[in-house]
């Protein structure tokens, strides 16, 4: 059973790898009844791109290498990541958690770019 946010921006959080919450990490915190609620303005912009340089700096030279990996495949093991990322098991748990919210920023930056505002609910 997975875990998704929906709106203006629809996705599943990664099992066992990101939080609910995880797009507060951009700026802005979830109001939680029995969900998150996140509604990013214009005004949110700049610590948006902020967060994402972040997840961008956190991962490094293995970006390139996730995004190369995760084109290849629909599922992994961490052992199978780790070999590829030439790290170990642990640092791939961080590096998942970083690629995972990076994908997120990058969810949340186009829907504001495009639209002005970004509005979605996260499962809890």
């Amino acid at each position: 059973m997975g875990r998704y946010y929906n709106g203006d921006i629809d996705g599943k959080f990664w099992f066992a790898v990101q939080s609910s919450s995880d797009a507060d990490f951009f700026g802005v915190e979830g109001n939680e009844p029995t969900e998150l609620e996140y509604c990013f303005e214009e005004d949110n912009l700049p610590d948006v791109k902020k967060g994402v340089e972040k997840c961008i700096k956190a991962l490094g030279k293995s970006k390139a290498k996730l995004d190369k990996f995760f084109e290849e495949v629909d599922s992994y093991t961490d052992q199978q990541l780790a070999t590829t990322l030439k790290i170990t098991v642990e640092e791939t748990k961080r590096h998942l958690e970083w690629y995972a919210r990076l994908k997120l920023g990058n969810k949340i930056l186009k829907c504001l770019e495009e639209q002005g505002s970004c509005y979605f609910t996260a499962e809890c």
